[in-house]
């Protein structure tokens, strides 16, 4: 019962006292980025106090929202977690460069959806965004929000994969040419993950068109950051959804340079006043 406790305790004595020696020592153990994220998630659950040698002590800043800058800030979220309540399951795991983006499976502060992103330097994690949805459940494609493939392929395809997703958010989510949507999403077999969209193009074009009628179309505004790993494509852009300001996360899954599959979140963005620390919810 004092697993959570331990951690934020922990993150504290790391800050405070030997934080410096304990993250060197990691730097230097044979494990990967995506390894480290990993198990930086699951002390969550854990309270593995040791899976915080991952983090540069003297810098994480923290994009959440909802969370404060630095260690003290998560510390600060740890404590008020119910004893016992987190679960995490980490089901992707993805990098690119001094990137790593996670698909887990959270029980935080209730069911959720999170893709997470941390940016290296020198082995060790220095800054932090995410985007989180609440878990729903049934999807209108009889899938849930995070099953399917796991597997990164194709990892000589990368730069060409991520070249044709930043060509179809420009040409299509951003509205600038939807009738070359075919060009880039496959219309034998386009797998939905979005809780509220069938599967196919006919699922995708239902939905949008569902929207529409009732005067609250999705609309991408801007894209902040693209990254890609063999066949999937992560993407983080801002818009309108449900007449509110949000952020889009997407993963594509890419098959013979066409989209197949895609699984989401998108989160109210709050507005600068309400936000615990100043570093925005983007600034890649």
């Amino acid at each position: 019962m004092k697993k959570v406790y331990s951690l934020t305790l922990a993150l504290f004595a790391f800050i405070l006292s030997n934080a410096h020696s304990q993250s060197k020592n990691a730097n230097q153990m044979e494990i990967s980025n995506k390894e480290k994220v990993v198990a930086l998630l699951k002390s969550i659950e854990t309270g593995d106090a040791s899976a915080m040698a991952y983090v540069n002590p003297e810098k994480y800043i923290q994009h959440n929202q909802s969370v404060g800058d630095g260690l003290a800030g998560f510390g600060a979220v740890l404590q008020q977690l119910p004893k016992g309540s987190a679960k995490v399951n980490t089901v992707r795991v993805f990098e690119d460069g001094d990137f790593v983006i996670a698909h887990t499976d959270y029980n935080f502060f209730g069911p959720k959806i999170g893709i997470d992103i941390f940016r290296f330097e020198n082995g060790l994690i220095v800054e932090h965004w995410d985007n989180l949805q609440e878990k729903v459940s049934e999807n209108a494609s009889g899938r849930s929000q995070i099953d399917g493939p796991t597997e990164v392929t194709d990892l000589d395809k990368t730069k060409a994969n991520e070249k044709m997703v930043k060509k179809f958010i420009n040409d299509v989510l951003f509205g600038k040419h939807p009738e070359k949507i075919t060009d880039y999403v496959s219309t034998e077999k386009y797998d939905q993950h979005n809780p509220g969209v069938k599967d196919g193009l006919a699922g995708l074009g239902e939905a949008i068109e569902s929207l529409n009628k009732a005067g609250m179309p999705m609309v991408y505004q801007k894209n902040h950051k693209v990254f890609a790993d063999g066949n999937f494509v992560i993407s983080v852009s801002e818009g309108i959804f449900m007449k509110e300001h949000v952020s889009f996360y997407d993963i594509f899954r890419v098959e013979n340079g066409k989209i197949v599959e895609h699984w989401d979140t998108i989160e109210k963005i709050l507005p600068d006043a309400e936000a615990k620390n100043n570093n925005g919810k983007f600034n890649f």
